[in-house]
């Protein structure tokens, strides 16, 4: 059984999910927590797909004023973060390739941390750049956050929660209303659903956040909040502590989401997927196509702080199987034409 079995074109020419009536059978109900995982991730990449909007960046002040000064030795360590980073998305993206289902489903145990530490390594390349050699986790996440707000994103992936538990605000997503619908098991077929299932997943990694953070406080009695009253650790939290743990946490956006593709010891979600009932291949298509987008902006700011022909200098250095393969494409199809004129090539019809 395979939950969402197909997918059809839209009169715009991009799929869209057509989810058959789900059986509610043993197997289907094992398979809800890693349909609900899918949906959300579905769910990114159609939003991402929708807003089409790489080429907004030409326009924003934060990327027309990127210009930081890249020393010799800030371009090594930018370089080798690349190279990890675009080994990673190259991994990703040759996964789906192989037509067998079983492979595909077991090859999550490497696709998903794949998936992240492309990003991952993205983002420290993008922070290098200015100047800033971040490689703490935990640290990238605050500042990424930062970012997001301030406005260095593309509507895209710039949506963002904040707030404490149970009173979250979930910003740039305005056709998302929490408290009117909810995400149900099907994949989002319009923008509107989509949004909700954003904010959704916005919403349970911030919860996951706020929760774990509790637990930390509270285990270490030098750190445990305590009442006002006895002095004992608190065993219940109201809402002024969780607006303390809200504030020490920061904002929540598409890099927590992506953390939820992180394998540790602490962090267990490959398991709902081993023995689940979903449509593996599109989730890794769009891993693929979220991976693709948030390097794309990334490597768009470095390749304005290099100028263009020190970008085209960076890629001639990688292996050939690099650089003749996605990101040739990329620079062709997004860099070069976002920093020459800010607009995408012309497309010429068939």
């Amino acid at each position: 059984m395979n939950m969402n079995t197909e997918n059809t074109m839209n009169k715009e020419g991009k799929l869209v999910p057509f989810a058959p009536a789900q059986p509610q059978d043993e197997n289907w109900r094992k398979s809800i927590p890693a349909q609900v995982f899918l949906n959300h991730f579905f769910a990114i990449d159609f939003h991402i797909q929708r807003q089409d909007d790489l080429f907004d960046l030409s326009r924003f002040p934060l990327f027309q004023d990127f210009a930081p000064q890249v020393s010799d030795e800030q371009q090594k360590a930018l370089e080798k973060l690349l190279l990890n980073s675009w080994s990673a998305e190259y991994a990703l993206r040759i996964t789906p390739v192989v037509n067998d289902n079983q492979y595909l489903q077991s090859s999550l145990h490497w696709t998903f941390p794949q998936a992240y530490y492309s990003v991952l390594f993205s983002v420290r390349a993008f922070l290098h750049a200015m100047g800033e050699p971040v490689s703490n986790e935990e640290i990238i996440r605050r500042r990424i956050g930062n970012m997001v707000v301030r406005g260095y994103y593309p509507a895209s992936v710039g949506f963002y929660a904040s707030g404490p538990l149970n009173n979250y605000r979930t910003m740039r997503l305005p056709m998302a209303k929490l408290d009117i619908a909810k995400p149900d098991l099907t994949l989002p077929s319009r923008e509107s659903a989509a949004q909700i299932e954003i904010a959704q997943f916005l919403k349970t990694s911030r919860d996951q956040r706020i929760k774990a953070l509790r637990q930390a406080i509270q285990n270490n009695p030098k750190t445990a909040l305590r009442s006002t009253k006895t002095g004992k650790v608190l065993q219940k939290f109201g809402q002024e502590q969780y607006k303390q743990l809200g504030k020490q946490i920061g904002y929540t956006t598409y890099f927590d989401a992506l953390s939820r593709l992180r394998i540790s010891s602490s962090n267990r979600e490959i398991e709902r997927f081993v023995e689940s009932e979903i449509d593996v291949r599109l989730f890794h298509e769009s891993l693929v196509n979220i991976v693709s987008h948030i390097n794309a902006v990334h490597e768009a700011y470095i390749a304005k702080a290099l100028g263009i022909e020190g970008y085209k200098r960076l890629i001639a250095k990688l292996p050939s199987y690099l650089q003749e393969g996605f990101l040739r494409e990329r620079l062709n199809r997004v860099i070069e034409p976002l920093l020459e004129s800010g607009q995408p090539p012309l497309r010429i019809a068939a």
